[in-house]
């Protein structure tokens, strides 16, 4: 079976990779965990509000440019 082909091959570097992995989710967990204090309620809403607005713009520019696109050919 391929699992056992796979876990017969030795292991290079030992836990390196497994270090590594917890080293970036910690630091990201904490790089997080330090700006939600920051952030208050107001500041959550505009940067919905602005996301919504640009997906809005996204779409009705994307939808005019297709149907100028069709008329013209």
């Amino acid at each position: 079976m391929y699992w056992k082909r796979w876990k017969a091959q030795p292991r290079i570097g030992g836990n390196t990779m497994k270090t590594n992995h917890q080293l970036g989710i910690g630091t990201t967990g904490g790089t997080l965990l330090s700006m939600v204090g920051q952030l208050g309620m107001h500041d959550v809403l505009r940067t919905a509000l602005l996301a919504a607005i640009g997906a809005v713009v996204s779409f009705a520019v994307t939808w005019l440019l297709q149907r100028l696109w069709r008329r013209r050919h």
